[in-house]
C-alpha cells in the first residue's frame, strides 16, 4: 500500500534541516500518544473496575477492542491515506481521536466505554500508516531518515513508560476518565502545528481501496480475539465456531490477495523467512510486555494496596530499560549481529516470566517486579531490531508496505497479549475464588467475575467476612500469575528458537 512512498520526489520536504525536525517533532505528539493508549488504560482499569463495575469479559474488551479496531484498519487507512492525502487523513484521524478521548472521558456504563474505545481505534488507524509515511517524505537524505525512523521508534518505548506514570499520577488526584483527556493537549499542537510545516503527500498510483478485503481482516481479526476471550471465559461449541470462522476470513483474505493484481497488502512478503522472523519476534515482544503490564498493575493497586502513582513509579524501571535496551541494541547488534541480539531479548523475556514463575507464584512483590524489569530489557533488545530486520529483509519498494505490517503486529501483539494472558488470569480467578454468604446477588455475581469487584464488594460485608474475602480473592488472583508466567515464558522460548533457526548465519567453507 505504501509501494510508491519511496518515489516520491524530495522536493516536496520543506526546505531547510530546522523545518525537517520541526516537522518530526510535530508528528511525534500523535505517535507519543498512541503509544501511551496502550499502556495507560490497563494501568487505569482498576479504577474503571471501581467505577463501572464491568464484567470480566468487559474489562478486557475496554483494554483492548482499541487496539483491535486499530489493527484491523491500519492497511486499509493507510490505503486511503495514500489515495486522498497522507498529511489529511492525518488531521483527520487526531481530530476524531480527540473529540471520541473526551466522550470516553463521560462514560457511564462498560457499553459506552467499550463503543467509544472501538471509535477511538478507527480514528487511531488514520493517524498510524500517515506518520511513518510522512517521515518518509519529508527527510529525502538516507542518513537522516534512517535517525527520524529511529526516533519514531522510540516514541513507542517512551510512550509506553509513560503510560503507566502519566495514568497513576493522573488516577492519584483526578478520576480514571482523566486519562482520556490527555489526548487533547497531545494533539492540539499537532492539529495547529501540521498544516504549516508538514507537506501533504500521495501516492501517484495508489493501490485500490478494495472494501470485501477490509471487511475480511477487520472482521476476521475481531472474530480470532473474540473467540479467544470467549473459551477462556465459558468455554463451548459457539466460541470454538467463532475462533473458527475468525481463521477462516483470515485464509479468505490471504487467498484474496494473491488473486488481486494490486493487493491491498503483499501477502507475498511473508514467504520471506527474515521478514516473518521480524515480525513474529516483534509480535511477542509485545504480547509479552502488554500481557505482563496487565496483571502486574491490577496486582500493585488491588492485591498490594499501592496508590496508582507510586504503583506507575514502580513499573517504571522495566519501562525505561526497554528504552535503554533498545538504544543499545543497534550498537550490540554491530558486534554481535542482529539475529544474535533479537534471540537475547528473547530469552531475557523468557527469563523474566521464569523468575515470575519460580520465585512470583504466591505474590512475591520484588519478584513480580524483578521479572517485569527483565521482560523490559528483552522487549528493548528484541523489539528494536525486529522492525529494522522487517524493513532491511524487503525490496526498497515494499519498504511502507513491510512498515504497515509491523504496525499492524505490534498492536495484534498488545490484542493478544491482553486477550490470552488476561483471559488465563481472568479463568484462574473464577475457579478459585471464594465468596462468603451476606452480599446482594449483583455484588456476588461482581465478586465471582473480577478482583475489581471483589474490592468494591467487601465493605458490603462485615470485618470477618469481608477479611475472608478479600484473602480469597487475592490469592485466586494471584493463582492465575504463575499460569500466565508459564505460558509467556513458553511463548518466548519459541520465538527465541525460532529466530535462531530461521535466521542462522550460513556456514563457512573450511579452507584447505
Amino acid at each position: 500500500m505504501f509501494q510508491a512512498a519511496t518515489s516520491i520526489p524530495a522536493r516536496i520536504a520543506p526546505a531547510g534541516a530546522a523545518r525537517r525536525w520541526l516537522a518530526l517533532a510535530t508528528l511525534m505528539f500523535p505517535v507519543l500518544l498512541i503509544a501511551v493508549d496502550n499502556t495507560v488504560l490497563a494501568f487505569a482499569l482498576p479504577s474503571i473496575s471501581l467505577a463501572l463495575q464491568p464484567s470480566s469479559t468487559q474489562a478486557l474488551w475496554i483494554v483492548d477492542v482499541y487496539a483491535l479496531v486499530l489493527a484491523g484498519l491500519l492497511v486499509p487507512m493507510g490505503s486511503i491515506g495514500d489515495r486522498i492525502g497522507r498529511r489529511r487523513i492525518l488531521l483527520i484521524g487526531a481530530t476524531g481521536f480527540a473529540v471520541v478521548s473526551a466522550v470516553a472521558a463521560l462514560a457511564t456504563d462498560s457499553a459506552q466505554l467499550i463503543a467509544a474505545r472501538a471509535l477511538i481505534g478507527v480514528f487511531g488507524s488514520m493517524i498510524m500508516p500517515a506518520t511513518l509515511s510522512l517521515i518518509r517524505n519529508i527527510f529525502a537524505d538516507d542518513a537522516e531518515r534512517r535517525l527520524a525512523v529511529a526516533i519514531w521508534a522510540a516514541s513507542y518505548s517512551g510512550g509506553a513508560a509513560l503510560g503507566p506514570l502519566v495514568g497513576g499520577a493522573l488516577l492519584e488526584h483526578f478520576a480514571w476518565g482523566s486519562v482520556f483527556l490527555l489526548a487533547i493537549p497531545a494533539l492540539v499542537p499537532l492539529l495547529v502545528l501540521a498544516p504549516v510545516l508538514v507537506p501533504e503527500s500521495r501516492d501517484p498510483a495508489p493501490s485500490p481501496v478494495d472494501p470485501p478485503s477490509i471487511l475480511l481482516i477487520a472482521g476476521g481479526a475481531t472474530a480470532i480475539v473474540y473467540g479467544i476471550k470467549e473459551i477462556a471465559h465459558d468455554g463451548g461449541a459457539s466460541a470454538a465456531l467463532v475462533l473458527a470462522a475468525g481463521l477462516g476470513a483470515g485464509w479468505a483474505f490471504v487467498r484474496r490477495q494473491l488473486r488481486r493484481p494490486q493487493p491491498m497488502l503483499d501477502v507475498q512478503l511473508f514467504r520471506n523467512p527474515a521478514f516473518s522472523s521480524g515480525l513474529a519476534a516483534n509480535l511477542l515482544s509485545i504480547f509479552s510486555l502488554v500481557g505482563f503490564t496487565l496483571f502486574l498493575s491490577q496486582h500493585l493497586q488491588l492485591v498490594a494496596g499501592e496508590s496508582p502513582l507510586r504503583a506507575g513509579l514502580l513499573m517504571l524501571p522495566g519501562l525505561a530499560l526497554t528504552i535503554v535496551t533498545g538504544l543499545a541494541a543497534v550498537r550490540l547488534a554491530a558486534r554481535f549481529s542482529a539475529p544474535t541480539v533479537m534471540v537475547a531479548g528473547l530469552l531475557l523475556d523468557a527469563l523474566g516470566y521464569g523468575v515470575v514463575l519460580a520465585f512470583g507464584h504466591d505474590g512475591s512483590l520484588p519478584a513480580l517486579l524483578a521479572g517485569f524489569t527483565i521482560v523490559g530489557a528483552g522487549v528493548g533488545l528484541a523489539e528494536t531490531l525486529s522492525n529494522d530486520l522487517i524493513i532491511a529483509s524487503v525490496p526498497p519498494s515494499k519498504a511502507g508496505a513491510a512498515s504497515a505490517i509491523s504496525e499492524t503486529a505490534y498492536e495484534l501483539g498488545a490484542v493478544l497479549g491482553t486477550a490470552i494472558l488476561g483471559s488465563v488470569l481472568g479463568a484462574a480467578y473464577r475457579l478459585n475464588v471464594v465468596v462468603p454468604e451476606g452480599l446482594p446477588a449483583a455484588s456476588a455475581a461482581r465478586a465471582r467475575e473480577t478482583l475489581g469487584g471483589a474490592v468494591d464488594a467487601a465493605p458490603l460485608l462485615p470485618r470477618g467476612p469481608a477479611s475472608e474475602l478479600l484473602a480469597s480473592a487475592f490469592h485466586a488472583f494471584d493463582s492465575g500469575v504463575a499460569a500466565t508466567a508459564a505460558i509467556g515464558a513458553v511463548l518466548m522460548l519459541a520465538a527465541a528458537g525460532v529466530v535462531r533457526l530461521t535466521l542462522r548465519p550460513p556456514a563457512r567453507r573450511r579452507v584447505s
